[in-house]
């Protein structure tokens, strides 16, 4: 069953920079350690109460810069100058975590020419390339997963009429991911040289592509988050 306004209203934070409204897929959140710093809680499962902030780098820097969590948490804590950048490798250790669980449920295929066949048979949910991979082994998987897509009807409108453009290519860059070099994708699968991969429709992939979401989305400029204009009305910060 679908959640209500209500429901909906509850799950909300709000970043307590920007003053924006999140739901807590989009936003991350921090607690207090017992010493007084602040820690991450990507997994959202410490206790305490919690300070929200949109997930982007840029946003998690100026918060600390700013005294956002000060203000929130309503004391002094102390905030590191690393604190961005151990965000990213917590969010990193949780992307590659989850393609290595996908690998060993089977529904990741590696080489280039064994991707290019799980393309083509339409098996493919999600297509990856190392963030270090050659352009034009990128571009010819990319136009075969777009085509399949396609064929497939995927690439279709309820009414049969071709999905726009703008929307094929949102689509597409959900389902191609590039959050990894070839350093980390062989990580990932206890191998070396993996530069292109392709997953199987399933419950692992699609939490990887999950992870790998959240890491793009903090890792993307400042300018791919919007902020609320002054007086914007807040949700609470309690975790």
């Amino acid at each position: 069953m679908d959640a209500g306004p209500a429901d909906k209203a509850a799950a909300e934070r709000t970043c307590a920079l920007t003053r924006r409204p999140l739901t807590p897929e989009e936003g991350l959140r921090f607690a207090a350690a017992p010493d007084g710093t602040v820690v991450p809680d990507i997994g959202r499962r410490l206790p305490g109460r919690g300070v929200w902030l949109t997930n982007s780098r840029a946003v998690v820097a100026e918060a600390a810069r700013k005294g956002a969590f000060q203000r929130s948490l309503k004391r002094p804590v102390a905030v590191s100058e690393s604190l961005p950048d151990l965000v990213e490798q917590l969010l990193l250790k949780r992307v590659v975590e989850a393609l290595s669980l996908a690998n060993k449920a089977g529904l990741v295929t590696t080489g280039f020419t064994k991707v290019e066949i799980a393309v083509q048979r339409g098996g493919c949910a999600f297509l990856l390339h190392a963030s270090d991979a050659a352009g034009d082994g990128v571009a010819k998987l990319d136009r075969k997963f777009a085509a399949s897509l396609a064929d497939s009807g995927a690439g279709r409108a309820e009414d049969g009429s071709g999905e726009p453009g703008e929307h094929r290519a949102e689509r597409l860059k959900q389902q191609v991911l590039d959050c990894l070099t070839s350093a980390e994708l062989s990580l990932a699968m206890g191998r070396s040289n993996v530069v292109h991969a392709a997953l199987a429709r399933g419950g692992a992939a699609t939490r990887f592509s999950h992870e790998a979401e959240r890491l793009r989305r903090y890792r993307a400029p400042a300018s791919a988050h919007p902020v609320n204009e002054p007086g914007s009305r807040a949700r609470s910060e309690q975790a």
